[in-house]
């Protein structure tokens, strides 16, 4: 096991959030790296270091222009742009490196000149200040090794473009000191990325699935084309391999990393000729169609699929990198639809071991599972496991979606209670979200098209929906929502059902299904009433005009225990409530209430944005808002809000309002009532 702590939230650092960074090399990707850092960490000072005066000046030019992109498109405030223009210093001089707390080296990749940078640096920095290497290949130790402190360095890879891309690599190496990795895992999650330990071997866990998928590319260009060879891949990925090597000049890199692996590992990983010739590629563009004969597509997919696992599986025999990171690092770092080991499944081990002979036999050498397929799939793909104080923590990851639940996910929250109801040594239980922004955005409406308009499907699926918070109502044993940002929607009701919520005072709650023109479905327009009826106008205003309430507002009304200052104090503060529960009572299953007041609809319906909202499906929601508070049990209360949900669903609005989401554009509800 790569580390004990899975959430790191749950690390206690030895040092506080850096003040002043240094990045050495002022190509591509270091005004990138200095950027996320300063629109993550205010009043940080940085210093970007380059022997050549233009690449200092085309940086901060960069960095410039990202505030102005960034203030067009209203993630910036102006007064974020201005602490991110701030304390900027562009230097030939490493000296002036002097006072960083932490030093990214993101040079040209040569061994030698990086050892060189690192030697130098030593005798500059305080012996205390964090060193790291953003090489994409070169293992810590060779980097490292020959210097006095070597205990303070380590490699931290970033993915391009790094200011957005959230997926790092943090390279755990003989002779780093733990507390160094620990750091920099939590300091990476604080300020918005996703930290993947990985061990210290060359190319690390996710260069070695990339870097190898576009060699293989490489490799089948004497049976098929490139344009054939990304609309095949497409399947898998949102851009094939030859457009994304056009996007990033990307065959120097092949060359460069799979030499290295070859050197390391074996003739196998030496990097197709065609690398050597080719400047760009011609090829297609993502979501261009193109015919490609069946056996050659066959041929394409067998082969692009088999070094897929082939590298899966050799980092998980080896331990290269976590289980539950592989997935997840694959879908963020390089925006593949599913992961390795979810197509895994998804096929099926016979297909698997098919494929896998297959590529076998056309690529010799290449790594093989060294156990049945079966054992590389019982892992959680979307949720972390922590155990601390005889409380387990479940943390909701899907960063990508914002947390959102989806059935996968359902079912493994869902299979964490069920293997630890009856254990006598686990008090009770904790679900947040990962990272700093998002307890939960409520449920991934992908599916949603696909059942819009069948009463029938929309009412099975409300209650599919519903099973991990019915499980919930009938738990023994406390469950502890500890809200790290948004609770949305299915997320919010999520939250109502657990037996306490505790939150950061960022976090805030929204209903926003109205927006969607369909209603929730699964308890929120049932248990808020039953629950906090004092409360009963505030959620008339989050129901029916899509108000957001404030963690503030929600203690003030009693919804929400306690307010705690940092997401580190969030956990703790939930292990304690937790422990202090000595029985679970469901205060809003047997609670009908007489709504007062009402909800009243006026002649036209506005959210609390003032966007036009569906009449329709408005008249939809108050009535069940009505009958199932004055149903006579919870059961029967509950039922009312699938048969809503399937009403709203039968509407036009709700087919404009979840095609607008899912084109990513604004809903016209003037049209649809």
């Amino acid at each position: 096991m790569l580390h004990k702590i899975k959430n790191p939230v749950l690390i206690v650092p030895d040092r506080p959030i850096p003040t002043s960074v240094g990045i050495i090399g002022a190509g591509t990707i270091g005004p990138d790296i200095g950027y996320y850092l300063k629109s993550a960490i205010p009043g940080l000072k940085l210093t970007l270091v380059d022997i050549h005066d233009e690449a200092l000046k085309n940086a901060h030019d960069r960095i410039e222009a990202y505030v102005i992109k960034g203030l067009a498109r209203g993630k910036l405030t102006e007064k974020q742009a201005a602490d991110v223009r701030h304390n900027i210093f562009i230097t030939t001089d490493y000296s002036d490196l002097a006072d960083c707390n932490w030093v990214i080296e993101a040079a040209t990749e040569d061994l030698e000149l990086k050892r060189n940078i690192f030697r130098q640096l030593e005798s500059i920095v305080d012996e205390k200040a964090l060193i790291t290497s953003n090489t994409s290949s070169i293992p810590a130790e060779s980097l490292f090794s020959h210097l006095d402190h070597p205990e303070r360095t380590t490699v931290t890879h970033f993915f391009a473009p790094a200011f957005q891309n959230p997926a790092v690599e943090v390279i755990a190496w003989d002779k780093a000191d733990q507390k160094n990795i620990d750091y920099l895992r939590w300091i990476f999650y604080m300020t918005g990325k996703v930290p993947m330990l990985t061990r210290d071997v060359v190319c690390f866990m996710l260069d070695r699935i990339f870097d190898n998928w576009c060699n293989e590319a490489g490799i089948l260009i004497e049976h098929a084309s490139p344009a054939e060879i990304d609309f095949v891949a497409s399947e898998f990925v949102h851009a094939g391999p030859f457009f994304v090597l056009n996007l990033a000049n990307g065959n120097p890199i092949i060359i460069e990393t799979n030499t290295r692996q070859m050197e390391y590992e074996g003739e196998h990983y030496k990097p197709a000729s065609v690398f050597d010739t080719a400047e760009k590629w011609d090829t297609i563009k993502p979501g261009e169609q193109i015919k490609v004969p069946a056996q050659r597509t066959q041929q394409i997919r067998d082969r692009m699929l088999g070094i897929l696992f082939s590298q899966s599986f050799d980092i998980l025999d080896r331990e290269i990198g976590a289980i539950e990171d592989l997935d997840l690092g694959c879908r963020l770092a390089f925006a593949f639809k599913r992961g390795p080991l979810e197509l895994i499944s998804d096929l099926g081990s016979d297909e698997v071991q098919r494929i896998i002979k297959r590529f076998s036999a056309d690529r010799p050498g290449m790594p093989v599972p060294l156990s049945n397929i079966e054992s590389y799939e019982g892992f959680y793909r979307h949720v972390l496991v922590d155990i601390v104080n005889e409380v387990v923590i479940i943390t909701l990851r899907r960063p990508e979606a914002m947390n959102a639940l989806h059935d996968e996910m359902t079912d493994e929250i869902l299979s964490i209670f069920k293997a630890h109801e009856d254990d006598p040594s686990i008090s009770g239980f904790v679900i947040t979200g990962y990272g700093p922004q998002a307890f939960c955005a409520g449920a991934d409406i992908g599916r949603f098209l696909e059942i819009l308009g069948n009463h029938n499907e929309c009412v099975e699926y409300a209650r599919a929906c519903s099973r991990l918070l019915v499980y919930l109502d009938q738990s023994k044993k406390p469950v502890v929502a500890a809200l790290n940002g948004m609770a949305l929607g299915g997320g919010l009701e999520l939250a109502m059902r657990c037996t306490e919520i505790i939150a950061t005072e960022n976090a805030w709650m929204q209903f926003p299904e109205i927006g969607l023109g369909i209603v929730p479905g699964i308890g929120g327009m049932v248990v808020p009433y039953r629950r906090w009826p004092h409360a009963a106008a505030t959620f008339h205003e989050m129901l029916l005009n899509t108000t957001r309430l404030s963690a503030t507002a929600a203690e003030e009304l009693g919804i929400i225990s306690e307010i705690v200052d940092s997401h580190t104090d969030l956990l703790i503060a939930a292990i304690n409530r937790v422990k202090s529960l000595d029985m679970v009572t469901v205060p809003y299953k047997d609670n009908p209430v007489a709504l007062k007041p009402a909800p009243v609809l006026g002649d036209v319906v506005k959210s609390a944005s003032g966007d036009l909202l569906s009449q329709k499906v408005s008249v939809i929601l108050s009535q069940a808002i009505i009958d199932s508070a004055k149903a006579d049990d919870f059961q029967s209360a509950l039922e009312i809000g699938y048969e809503a949900f399937a009403k709203s669903a039968a509407t036009a609005a709700a087919r404009e309002g979840i095609d607008a989401f899912v084109s990513r554009r604004a809903p016209d509800f003037s049209q649809t009532g």
